[in-house]
């Protein structure tokens, strides 16, 4: 356990044990969750504009496969909805 300090602007420094543990890198993301008067944080990944790009089409290919066309979406989605609410 280490205890941290918390600056001015409410910053707080991760120990080079902790990073290096982690694998935690300058720029890297975490979530922070609050369970009482527990904070807890988790390093994540998000997803780069090229994983995005590669997951649409990866959406439009199996959207072809299986005969959608783009203007089956709205029905879709609203069928979805439909569903939702009852």
């Amino acid at each position: 356990m280490d205890v941290l300090n918390v600056s001015s602007k409410g910053q707080i420094v991760l120990p080079i044990e902790f990073r290096k543990n982690l694998n935690i890198k300058s720029g890297d993301k975490l979530a922070a969750f609050v369970s009482g008067d527990i904070i807890m944080l988790k390093r994540i990944d998000l997803p780069t504009e090229e994983d995005f790009i590669l997951s649409l089409d990866e959406a439009a290919d199996w959207a072809a496969s299986v005969g959608y066309v783009e203007k089956d979406v709205n029905d879709i989605i609203q069928s979805v909805r439909k569903k939702k609410r009852k």
